[in-house]
């Protein structure tokens, strides 16, 4: 057959087909597979470089190096080169003194073209509301922190002595853009011009000083320039961009970004199950034409001629049709968001378009391909003999083929092996367990049909007449209402857990730098005037400098050490208890029976970066003294809690003879700020830390990903529905021709439709105890593997499911079995 030919009679094959129904809901589940994946993924794109944008905010630029020495200039000639825009700050201590006063301050020195990105923000007396600021100290000028001014006795106005240089101070600093250091660390900030550090005199050979460069430009050239001079850094530098050190917002970016990877998943495997099952009824259907052209002489590559054009121009079309739908998918959701979305988050790539479009085609090919390439091991002799079929054999590869495909599409949207293969091997485990179970409450259902009327007993017989098709029927619609059910119950509790996380009164402020003697008095102040406060903390200050006696550079990974954790001293602590917002990953808490020496329990993202395990040994330099821990457990620690969380945690009796320091956090009303002058004046050495602007970002994010959580329940829906069409077509044939034997021996259309309600009613009722046991299966091992959230049994799915299962099923079936009782029976027998 020519070419030209074989084109010409596949395009007149679609149109004839197109109105049997299987292609249509073929094309209408591609199109939502494709619609999710390009709605999400520009989704994701556009908050993404949001948060992209918010992050560099508060770096100050998109890129940051801090080195304790001036970096080579010639790395600075090159950031020119590239486009880049480059700021200089130095950041140094000194004593800053007001006339008998004096105060060890942290001094930061920054140049006419700082921040690069966001702003500093300021406030014309301490503890009142600030404003962003659109320039900085002018010369001879600075901008101090409000604790500064409280401890050295002077106001806004005043006038501070670093080194031999006056300057007036005529702002408070209330935020400052890529602050370099640990802020349970620091002193007192005072921010000056790079112009006057000469006039101090305070910078001189031997001074221990920290510069830091921040560049901005686009994301080619930095990435060109980071890649460049990442290996040219030296001993002592760091490299920071927009998206590293968030770990407030770390935590629930990750679950949201699951989420929707999850959620996007199980849309387009719903598609998939959908299109698999219009194709294979698709093929089913054309296995007597596909005879006869073998019989006629067409060769097997010639049948496959004229399916395979029909399929990729369907995949073409709906993946174009879908790509349009979740472009404009996506401008909904913006619309939503418009008060929260950042307003640099216009801008977006194409690259969501091409994801989506191969999507479709990665679909199309795993779940549709294989059973249309059965049509050319169709024998010639069925003609005569209608019961052979295609040998299947080869049919297989493509599908271990199209397997390997869709997985590796399922990795791209979920980001994440573990989720994928946990959501594969889940389902597989389900699938199998839910099949028998389907089988066993089918085989139990047998015993009502002695006690029901004629309509029921019909609807019921036709259930175990085809017990292969009920159960895979049951299968499709409990996969339904389970998929439903999951990103229901997953998007509950996320919110429910955000929520915790961030209630009213959660904590703004973290008091640091509390001396031992001044605890209980530090207490009782918290107590009378603060509402709602943590315990006190101790802190003290210690490097990890070996594991297992090996030198920690040494021990760990080429990639983990550059990590920040073992470029400054971390704050340990001790406590008896177990934190609320900690949970225990691996190994027990303080054992005092059966361990003798010190112990120490590790975060469990630092000890899976630096590769520690239950059993180590670490020592720690502490105050010039070495001490040497055994660890006993790792814990997964909740950051984005706004509460005192540490690395490194002791037990009782090891770290009391040390230097330490206190801290606690507490929860302040804006009207309350008045609070903090009492607190500084009574405690001069304390630090206040006001996270106000932190929080606001944080709740932004999660008042995003809370709507963008409800925006996608849509499409999954969408997705469950062609699923649900595609089995009411998987079996309509045979409908038919049973629904024209039964009218012809004097059934009425009432009868048979009754027969239909009742049989498809039992079905999803069925569905919805099967969806109800997978639910509770597939749950307990997402939220224990992947979510990292406390697992309860969802009793409301036991009861919702079957109910919704009956009601949703059994309106489907009778809408989906119409034309069993519209086709003339007399047509029908003549077709069959």
């Amino acid at each position: 057959m020519k070419r030209t030919a074989r084109w010409a009679l596949a395009l007149r094959l679609l149109v004839r087909d197109w109105r049997a129904g299987e292609l249509r809901i073929l094309a209408a589940a591609l199109v939502i597979a494709v619609a999710a994946s390009t709605a999400i993924s520009f989704f994701t794109d556009r908050v993404g470089r949001g948060m992209v944008m918010q992050s560099a905010d508060f770096l100050g630029g998109d890129l940051a190096l801090t080195s304790p020495n001036p970096v080579n200039h010639d790395w600075l000639a090159k950031a020119g080169k590239l486009g880049l825009e480059v700021s200089e700050t130095l950041e140094f201590s000194s004593v800053v003194i007001s006339g008998e006063a004096l105060q060890l301050s942290s001094v930061r020195a920054i140049d006419e073209h700082f921040p690069l990105r966001g702003s500093l923000r300021t406030s014309p007396e301490p503890f009142v509301p600030d404003t962003p600021s659109a320039g900085i100290p002018a010369s001879g000028e600075a901008w101090a922190e409000a604790r500064l001014l409280t401890q050295l006795g002077i106001s806004v106005g005043g006038q501070v002595e670093v080194g031999n240089h006056i300057l007036t101070v005529t702002r408070v600093l209330t935020f400052e853009p890529g602050r370099v250091g640990d802020m349970f660390g620091v002193a007192p900030r005072l921010l000056i011009r790079n112009a006057d550090v000469a006039a101090t005199g305070v910078v001189q050979p031997g001074s221990r000083l920290s510069y830091q460069y921040l560049f901005s430009g686009t994301t080619p050239a930095l990435a060109r320039y980071r890649a460049w001079l990442k290996d040219r850094l030296e001993a002592g530098q760091e490299l920071v961009g927009v998206h590293e050190g968030r770990r407030t917002v770390g935590a629930a970016l990750e679950r949201a970004e699951r989420y929707l990877g999850l959620s996007v998943l199980i849309a387009v495997v719903l598609a998939g199950v959908a299109i698999a099952m219009a194709a294979r009824r698709y093929s089913e259907r054309h296995f007597d034409m596909s005879a006869m052209l073998r019989c006629l002489g067409t060769q097997q590559k010639d049948v496959l001629g004229l399916y395979i054009p029909q399929l990729l121009l369907i995949g073409i079309l709906s993946s174009m049709t879908g790509c349009v739908i979740g472009w404009l998918a996506q401008y909904g959701l913006l619309y939503l968001l418009q008060d929260l979305l950042p307003v640099t988050s216009t801008g977006t790539s194409l690259r969501p378009v091409l994801v989506g479009f191969s999507t479709g085609l990665v679909v199309l090919a795993g779940f549709a391909l294989p059973p249309i390439l059965r049509l050319r091991e169709v024998p010639p002799l069925r003609v005569l003999n209608r019961d052979l079929k295609p040998l299947p054999t080869s049919a297989w590869l493509i599908y271990g083929a199209a397997a390997g495909a869709v997985i590796a599409l399922m990795w791209r949207y979920t980001g994440s092996w573990t989720l994928t293969l946990t959501v594969l091997a889940g389902a597989a485990a389900v699938v199998l367990v839910l099949a028998i179970l389907s089988l066993a409450l089918l085989v139990a259902g047998r015993r009502v049909n002695a006690h029901v009327g004629t309509a029921w007993r019909f609807g019921l017989n036709n259930l175990w007449r085809r017990p292969r098709t009920t159960v895979t029927q049951v299968l499709a619609f409990a996969f339904i209402l389970m998929a439903m059910a999951i990103i229901a119950v997953v998007r509950s509790d996320l919110l429910t857990t955000w929520q915790a996380q961030l209630p009213e009164d959660v904590h703004n402020h973290f008091v640091i730098n509390i001396l031992p003697d001044e605890v209980v008095a530090a207490s009782e102040f918290l107590d009378a005037k603060i509402s709602s406060s943590s315990a006190l903390y101790p802190m003290v200050r210690g490097r990890l400098v070996t594991i297992n006696d090996k030198p920690v550079r040494e021990a760990v990974t080429k990639e983990a050490s550059g990590d920040n954790a073992l470029n400054r001293e971390l704050n340990l602590t001790w406590m008896e208890a177990l934190q609320e917002d900690n949970r225990i990953v691996s190994g027990q808490w303080w054992d005092t029976n059966g361990k003798t020496g010190p112990q120490v329990s590790v975060e469990s993202r630092l000890a899976g970066r630096l590769g520690i395990h239950i059993g180590d040994d670490l020592s720690f330099a502490i105050a010039g003294e070495t001490l040497v821990a055994k660890v006993t457990s790792i814990r997964s620690v909740q950051w984005d809690s706004f509460r005192p969380n540490f690395y490194m945690v002791f037990p009782p009796g090891v770290l009391e003879d040390l230097p330490a320091t206190y801290m606690a956090s507490f929860y302040l009303e804006e009207s309350g700020k008045n609070t903090l002058v009492d607190m500084v004046r009574n405690f001069p050495a304390i630090t206040v830390l006001e996270l106000d602007l932190i929080i606001k970002q944080v709740q932004k994010i999660f008042g995003q990903v809370a709507l963008a959580v409800e925006y996608v329940l849509i499409f999954v829906l969408l997705a469950g529905l062609a699923v649900l069409f595609a089995a009411l077509q998987a079996s309509l044939d045979e409908r038919l021709y049973e629904g024209a034997l039964l009218r012809a021996l004097g059934g009425s259309r009432a009868q048979l439709r009754a027969g239909h309600i009742a049989e498809f009613a039992s079905i999803g009722l069925i569905a919805g105890l099967v969806a109800a046991s997978g639910t509770e299966c597939v749950i307990w091992l997402l939220y224990s593997e992947v979510f990292q959230l406390e697992y309860s049994i969802k009793w409301q799915t036991w009861l919702i499911l079957p109910i919704l299962g009956a009601l949703l099923v059994g309106c489907a079936g009778y809408y989906g079995t119409r034309p069993v009782v519209e086709r003339s029976p007399l047509i029908l027998f003549r077709e069959r």
